[in-house]
């Protein structure tokens, strides 16, 4: 610091390292690669020798090389300041990249720069790489301690994010946690729920397809089968992969793999002609396009999956194509398809000159820990792109979707089809441009197709979540979504139509006027309320005639109005329930049919006095004449509207839905309320009916024409015939069933009543005018 108060410059020296051996020219310097050994590289680090030369970790390097020289020749960033810079090959080896950088924090040069570079010792401020996780996880290890920043353009295990391991470690390209994410929901996006992944055995596959697996797990996504390698295993391993995906169901295999292990894999591929798969790759290797000029047998055509969004630094591709001789060479390094990693390494450059610069003009208690000014840099590169880390060091998840197209002339195009962008919610990270643009036909990998509405899911013992049965819903319940894990019961009032896809209301039941059932019973009910009021207009003609007045006139009438109600009472039970009609049917059922009975039984009790008033010495008639039987007849009536008043005041019948009898009817009928009142109700008109029918029973056989004491007893009979089979028949019926048999019995029992003590009266008063005299009535001399 007291050199820079002083104006004299500084020089700060970066370290960048790599995987692989190559020469490390000047952009002005001719390159000349001679295949020697690596220990003859080592012992001659001034010549430009390499066991290899990787033009991809090369154009890395000149981006770095770029970044410098901008920054040097800027007079706005570190003015009067130089970037220094060391760059050492790690060979593909984990353990020389951590040689490396502990070589360099032991304040030792492996190799010594020019003259003209640095006028001071080495001072590495920062390291700049590696290129995979793996090498980068143990760097980091290794330097964390000692708070010497690392940034790297490149590795993208989630790992990486953990402070508590590598505090000290930064990174220009995004987590593996979001790439992980952002592939799950790609896949879920597309409709696959059933694939296979190949990983690479080391901290980038292991940890971003752990990832993944996690993430798919829960939006319902299936692994058949997980399988790693590493570009290192023996060939019966990857012959064990290909099998492996050869006999899988899934067509979708997502291939979480570095494009190292996926040159080795490839070729492979090509061999066992393993097409037919839709593969969905990783920024490892999707816009490769060395990856893509292997595909000789075009393996992986359609692949779909995630790369760095494009980009693009003004100057680079000119820097890189000045280096000579390749400048005008048909070689990989004309290749500018990795552009993204190349502003990776410029970008992380850039952020090490503002982090210096911000320390080159703070005051003398300004920290000047270099990783604390890092980690809240926040700045816009020439391209207007910001650059900042967050609290894991690392920076914007964005990632686009890119699909591999081939066009008719068989040239390979990266298209970008989609966006990710992990700062938006779940249901919006995955935006497509258009799917159509993607595929002529989406692939289809499912374990089980989806289960249409109207179904559910039912897993199938053994297997994952994703392989199951669709089982169709049952009656009275609904799946209305596709792949419905339960069906959902529909409301009470509603019931499931045929598809079981949707609830609708149910058919509400009861005797209708407008029904078949209905309009015969409607018609039978005024059939005999017109028959009755014949019979009555009959009987008022004929009054006055001996067979009328014979038969108590008085009571007749009244018994022909009571059945009158009985036949109209049964239009009640006709109809949509309400609270008066429910109330109304059965009272008046009971009253009517009283009162009916109690004439009956007045009229029989009159046939017995009668002819106990014939016998000498008796006079019983005045026991039982025509007001004793009003009183008798108001008597019994009397009872039963009390028996109707108590159970109306304390549980009368209302109308109800009854939803037991059928599963996709409503019957709308009235409940009783009170089960006791409406038994006692029906109890007395059967005491009442029993009592008729012992009287008349006992006056059957009295002597004299009049005698209609035969007739009430058949009467009698029927009308306890039909009331003890109604019992059965009306607890059994259901629904509006149960209304027909009630109307049923009472117009059955009521006819009953109607033919046998009337009708043979009325055959005589029009058909056989001759009987009807006093004399005929009392048997004598009755014409034959």
């Amino acid at each position: 610091m007291k050199l820079l108060q002083n104006k004299k410059i500084k020089p700060f020296c970066i370290l960048l390292i790599f995987t692989r051996a190559f020469p490390l020219p000047h952009p002005s310097q001719e390159v000349k690669a001679t295949l020697n050994s690596q220990d003859d590289y080592e012992q001659k680090p001034r010549q430009l020798q390499c066991t290899s030369l990787n033009f991809r970790d090369f154009q890395f390097a000149q981006a770095m090389l770029f970044a410098i020289e901008e920054i040097n020749n800027s007079s706005d960033l570190l003015p009067g300041v130089t970037l220094g810079y060391k760059m050492y090959d790690a060979c593909g080896f984990i353990a020389r990249s951590v040689k490396v950088a502990l070589t360099l924090l032991n304040g030792n040069d492996i190799e010594a720069l020019p003259a003209d570079a640095c006028t001071r010792p080495a001072q590495v401020q920062v390291i700049m790489g590696e290129t995979s996780s793996s090498p980068s996880a143990a760097i980091a290890t290794a330097v964390g301690p000692f708070h010497i920043p690392m940034i790297s353009h490149f590795s993208t295990c989630a790992c990486l994010s953990d402070k508590t391991k590598y505090p000290s470690f930064l990174r220009t390209i995004p987590s593996d946690y979001y790439q992980s994410r952002a592939l799950a929901h790609l896949v879920k996006h597309l409709g696959w729920t059933w694939i296979g992944a190949v990983r690479s055995n080391d901290d980038y596959g292991n940890n971003g397809m752990a990832t993944f697996t996690d993430t798919a797990e829960q939006l319902g996504i299936c692994l058949e089968y997980s399988v790693s390698f590493f570009r290192t295993d023996p060939p019966d391993k990857i012959h064990k992969i290909i099998e492996v995906i050869k006999s899988s169901n899934s067509k979708v295999v997502v291939a979480f793999l570095s494009h190292m292990d996926l040159d080795v894999l490839l070729n492979e591929f090509s061999v066992n002609n393993l097409t037919g798969y839709q593969w969905v790759g990783t920024e490892g290797w999707m816009f490769d396009s060395q990856i893509a000029a292997m595909d000789k047998n075009r393996i992986l055509d359609g692949a779909i999956g995630l790369s760095i969004p494009k980009a693009h630094v003004s100057g680079l591709r000119e820097f890189m194509f000045n280096v000579k001789p390749l400048n005008s060479s048909n070689s990989d390094f004309t290749d500018m398809s990795l552009m993204p990693i190349f502003y990776n390494v410029y970008k992380g450059v850039y952020a090490v000159a503002h982090a210096l610069h911000e320390i080159l003009n703070c005051n003398k208690t300004c920290d000047i820990n270099i990783l604390q000014h890092l980690q809240r840099i926040h700045f816009k590169t020439k391209e207007g792109d910001e650059v900042y880390f967050n609290e894991n060091g690392d920076p914007p998840a964005k990632y686009e979707i890119i699909n591999w197209q081939r066009s008719e002339d068989g040239i390979l195009n990266f298209a970008a089809v989609g966006l990710y962008d992990a700062s938006l919610p779940s249901s919006q990270s995955v935006v497509f441009l258009s799917l159509d643009c993607i595929f002529m036909q989406l692939p289809v990998s499912v374990c089980s197709e989806k289960c249409p509405p109207g179904t559910q899911k039912v897993l199938q013992k053994g297997r994952p979540v994703c392989c199951f049965d669709c089982i169709r819903c049952a009656e009275g319940e609904i799946s209305n979504s596709t792949d419905s894990v339960t069906c959902v019961r529909c409301p009470l009032e509603s019931w499931s139509n045929e598809n079981r896809t949707a609830c609708i209301k149910k058919e509400a039941e009861f005797l209708s006027y407008k029904e078949i059932m209905g309009s015969l019973l409607t018609a039978a009910s005024l059939f005999g309320t017109c028959v009755t009021v014949a019979v009555a207009v009959i009987f008022i003609k004929y009054r006055k005639t001996p067979l009328v007045r014979a038969n108590n006139s008085e009571l007749s009438f009244l018994l022909l109005f009571s059945l009158k109600l009985c036949f109209l009472c049964s239009l009640t039970f006709i109809g949509q329930p309400s609270e008066w009609s429910c109330m109304l049917r059965h009272t008046a059922f009971g009253i009517t049919f009283v009162l009916c009975i109690s004439c009956v039984l007045g009229k029989t009790i009159v046939v017995l006095m009668a002819f106990k008033a014939t016998l000498p010495g008796r006079n019983v008639m005045k026991w039982f004449g025509p007001t004793q039987q009003r009183v008798s007849v108001l008597g019994f009536t009397l009872i039963q509207v009390i028996i109707c008043i108590l159970w109306l005041s304390i549980s009368p019948p209302f109308p109800s839905k009854n939803f037991k009898e059928f599963k996709d009817k409503i019957i709308l009928e009235c409940s009783l309320g009170s089960a006791v009142g409406f038994w006692a109700v029906l109890g007395y008109i059967g005491l009442l009916a029993m009592l008729c029918f012992i009287c008349a029973f006992l006056a059957r056989k009295l002597p004299d024409n009049f005698n209609e004491a035969k007739f009430i007893t058949f009467s009698m009979l029927i009308f306890c015939a039909v009331w003890i089979t109604f019992i059965p028949a009306y607890v059994s019926s259901p629904g509006k069933f149960s209304v027909a048999v009630e109307i049923f019995a009472i117009l059955a029992s009521s006819f009953g009543l109607l033919f046998c003590i009337f009708i043979p009266k009325c055959y005589i008063m029009l058909l056989k005018p001759e009987k009807n005299t006093k004399k005929n009535m009392m048997g004598k001399g009755a014409p034959k």
